[in-house]
């Protein structure tokens, strides 16, 4: 056994017995990346992933692109670590979504926020709702803003009439950071508006998520 080993073995030990509270940021990132390196010291690739990422959050926010651009980063390590903050983030919406109730304005704000905090290029989604504001679905419409995805007014109606929605939420996010609709924005709404109308069912909201915070159409007055 190398003395590399070894650490690693003194590593997973404590981890075992004590969790990942005692441990540093590049501490925790250089556990996992034992997991992609099988041998080695990654200690000094934990502090220069960290140096050039900034946080734990930069790292796993960056493109698997900009990864391997980094010494001693290869693809599979990348992915790794590009994938690790997804599956987290899937498990807690599957977990969110069992029996959740986006009755307000605020939640269904909290909602998006988690849906898109891991959205690197614009997307549209389409929320489901019952009368009660349960969430019955949640559908990903396409990448890009909702007037350059071309949103499918079909595909919408179609997937609110099969969820057996009372009501849906548009969303999708400026990654720009700016949450303010364009004119684009507001066309596509009342679009989409006219078509559930068409069905019965109603269009209550339009939400543009930006840098942490977001901009609800309806009260913003947009809908009057």
């Amino acid at each position: 056994m190398s003395v590399h080993d070894g650490h690693r073995d003194r590593m997973r030990k404590r981890f075992l017995k004590e969790g990942l509270s005692g441990f540093a940021e590049h501490e925790a990132l250089e556990l996992l990346l034992y997991y992609a390196i099988p041998q080695g010291d990654v200690n000094p690739l934990a502090h220069a992933l960290m140096e050039e990422f900034g946080s734990l959050m930069g790292v796993f926010s960056a493109p698997v692109e900009r990864l391997i651009q980094i010494k001693g980063v290869k693809e599979r390590t990348a992915v790794l670590l590009h994938l690790t903050p997804l599956i987290v983030q899937k498990a807690r919406l599957e977990q969110a979504e069992q029996e959740l109730v986006l009755d307000g304005r605020d939640k269904i704000g909290e909602y998006l926020l988690e849906l898109f905090s891991q959205e690197r290029n614009e997307a549209v989604y389409e929320i489901c709702l019952d009368r009660k504001g349960r969430l019955l679905d949640c559908k990903r419409l396409g990448e890009g803003s909702a007037s350059a995805v071309n949103l499918d007014v079909r595909k919408l109606v179609e997937n609110a009439l099969l969820s057996g929605a009372s009501s849906v939420v548009l969303a999708h996010n400026h990654p720009s950071g700016i949450a303010l609709p364009s004119h684009d924005d507001h066309a596509t709404t009342q679009r989409a508006r006219e078509a559930l109308a068409s069905v019965k069912i109603c269009l209550e909201d339009h939400i543009i998520v930006a840098d942490g915070d977001y901009v609800s159409f309806s009260q913003s007055g947009y809908f009057d």
